[in-house]
């Protein structure tokens, strides 16, 4: 087994309104942990926060992020998902991930932000701003997809 273990946790702004999303999200996230021990990752966490009610878009952006990076707390590495961040293939996001994990990252913490998107404060945070694809993807397939990628 791996010496060196790093927590991953999935903070998303909105709840998984779809059971299908809930159970694949549950899959992925069961079978991540138990193969992702052996190479010193897991458990895979999620945390879901209610969406913001702020009358305007940079508001509820604004108070999502407040409320994201409160939930990320003292996470060695946070990753913002953004449609206009960087695209990594799955053996180069892998690469990364153990790279992190290698360089003493305890914990690492994936942002997905409201449908407005993430506030300037969540962009400050992260390490990397990571696009899943070019296509927007609804929030709660972008967990999935977020899910199996890790798994």
């Amino acid at each position: 087994a791996h010496e060196v273990f790093m927590r991953l946790v999935i903070a998303a702004v909105g709840k998984l309104k779809e059971a299908a999303d809930r159970d694949l999200c549950e899959r992925y996230s069961k079978r991540f942990s138990q193969t992702g021990r052996a190479i010193g990752l897991g458990p895979l966490e999620f945390i879901e926060l209610m969406e913001a009610r702020q009358p305007t878009a940079e508001g509820r952006k604004n108070d999502e992020a407040d409320r994201i990076l409160k939930v990320a707390g003292k996470a060695d590495l946070m990753i913002a998902l953004d449609v206009s961040g960087r695209q990594m293939t799955s053996e180069a996001f892998a690469g990364f991930l153990a790279k992190e994990r290698d360089s003493g990252a305890k914990q690492a913490v994936f942002l997905i932000g409201g449908p407005d998107g993430h506030g300037p404060a969540a962009f400050a945070q992260a390490k990397l701003r990571l696009s899943l694809s070019e296509m927007t993807l609804p929030h709660g397939l972008a967990r999935v997809v977020l899910a199996e990628q890790l798994y």
